[in-house]
């Protein structure tokens, strides 16, 4: 029998309050990391997604466990916290999170540990007039900041700043690890630029499943067409389909691109109204957006992510082998 209102009140009335007493009994049983942790102790840092956890790692070197909660495959936009995660989060010593929307169903868990740890949004710390705000989101900005590597490596620099605060033994240590890291992250960045500058200037058109690399077209001068917004929440409809399909074809564009961490349902959606239009598009490959690769490959690590990303890309837009695009 379908909810009334009614029901649906009740039923929001139940559920909302057994989280909450959920994690106020998990972190009652796991104590207050404030008052637990002291100077000298090997940290535990729990974070969101996994392209946290692997600057985390590199910051905090041997001086810390850090987990993700998120892990391959993962979308980040619809995650909700399992009961396991609510133990990881009441153990951390400090937990780390995007922010901006982009862990949107875990908003109320994460605001709860807020009040009992240190808890950092690592996007904090950026300029607002670095950050994208599509029009579509009013109030609200893209939150897939890792795509532009020189705005994350200010994240990351955020975050080291406030892991530096909370274990102040190890401050040097974390920063000459900081320092190291950033100096991948900006050697990348140039990588990056050259590679896609390769690419001719009327083929610089990727198209994906969702709105995640707006960040990507700004800094490395690509054109970015999402068939979603920036949340994986929002549906694709016909429309959509069709004005997507128009724009290939108009365009002569090559091809589209699937996300690990999304369904191929829209995508394959367009290729298939493209076919019918006697227009032969392709999937040009899989891109890590909102989650990394498997652990022990390439992908599991953000350089090496960045790297799949950019050489998939410039391989299916210029048409050429994936060997001759690394």
């Amino acid at each position: 029998m379908p909810y009334s209102n009614s029901n649906l009140m009740i039923h929001k009335s139940i559920i909302i309050p057994f989280w909450l007493l959920l994690i106020t009994a998990l972190m009652s049983c796991g104590g207050n990391a404030k008052q637990t942790y002291q100077q000298g102790d090997e940290l535990y840092i729990v974070t969101t997604t996994g392209m946290i956890a692997d600057a985390l790692n590199n910051i905090a070197g041997d001086k810390a466990k850090v987990e993700a909660m998120m892990g391959t495959g993962v979308d980040p936009h619809v995650y909700k916290a399992t009961q396991g995660d609510l133990k990881m989060l009441s153990k951390a010593d400090i937990i780390f999170y995007n922010g901006l929307h982009l862990e949107g169903k875990m908003a109320d868990v994460l605001e709860k540990m807020s009040r009992q740890k240190t808890t950092v949004p690592v996007a904090e710390g950026l300029p607002q007039d670095s950050l994208l705000a599509p029009k579509e989101y009013e109030g609200a900005h893209d939150p897939h900041i890792w795509f532009d590597l020189e705005l994350w490596a200010q994240a990351v620099d955020h975050a080291a700043d406030h892991l530096a605060q909370f274990d102040s033994t190890n401050k040097s240590y974390y920063r000459q690890n900081t320092d190291q890291y950033i100096t991948e992250l900006q050697e990348l960045d140039k990588w990056v630029t050259d590679k896609i500058a390769g690419i001719p200037q009327q083929q610089r058109v990727m198209i994906t499943a969702h709105d995640a690399f707006g960040y990507f077209g700004k800094a490395y001068n690509i054109e970015v067409k999402g068939l979603q917004g920036i949340s994986t929440v929002s549906e694709f409809g016909l429309k959509d389909v069709t004005n997507m399909v128009d724009l290939i074809v108009t365009r002569n564009i090559r091809g589209v691109f699937v996300e690990s961490s999304v369904s191929e349902r829209s995508l394959n959606a367009v290729v298939e109204g493209c076919n019918k239009r006697g227009h032969n598009l392709k999937i040009g490959g899989t891109l890590y957006s909102d989650a990394m690769g498997p652990k022990d490959t390439p992908t599991g690590k953000f350089l090496g992510m960045v790297r799949h990303n950019v050489n998939t890309i410039v391989s299916a837009l210029k048409g050429e082998s994936d060997d001759q695009a690394s």
